[in-house]
């Protein structure tokens, strides 16, 4: 692979990790909306599982930002949107009390985000598919020198 496409994929590794970095790091330093939500959503745990979303967010952002187990990290990924889109953003919102607009408003947003996690799971797919690139931790582990 030529190294523009490998300085292409470094990019686009930046760019996937960024959402998980900053989700993961606010859900560890704040969990009471996540918890809330989840609550909302009728998961059983929702402070432990808010803990444990935010846990998984960051450290797999920070895998696919360095390029580690990115085939691995990337299939979980793509995983965690289609499931956390199912259950948090595929269906419309009624806010009791809210005017017809807000809920509307709110609805739009919500099927703004579930196209959101569909498209970012296509993206982990293709990097779980094609691997972090040459400038990775992974490419670095594959051209270790074998221990005798």
């Amino acid at each position: 692979m030529s190294s523009a496409n490998n300085a292409i994929i470094l990019v686009a590794r930046i760019l996937l990790s960024a959402i998980f970095i900053l989700s993961g790091f606010g859900k560890l330093t704040d969990p009471a909306g996540t918890a809330s939500m989840i609550s909302q959503a009728g998961l059983p745990m929702a402070s432990v599982l808010a803990y444990l979303a935010g846990i998984f967010e960051l450290v797999s952002g920070l895998c696919v930002l360095t390029g580690f187990q990115t085939r691995l990290v990337g299939w979980a990924l793509a995983l965690f949107c289609l499931v956390t889109g199912a259950i948090f953003h595929a269906h419309p919102i009624s806010v009791p009390g809210f005017p017809d607009a807000a809920n509307g408003y709110l609805s739009t947003m919500n099927q703004i985000m579930f196209m959101k996690n569909i498209t970012m799971a296509g993206a982990y797919i293709l990097l779980a598919t094609y691997g972090a690139g040459a400038y990775s931790l992974d490419a670095r582990r594959s051209h270790r020198p074998a221990l005798a």
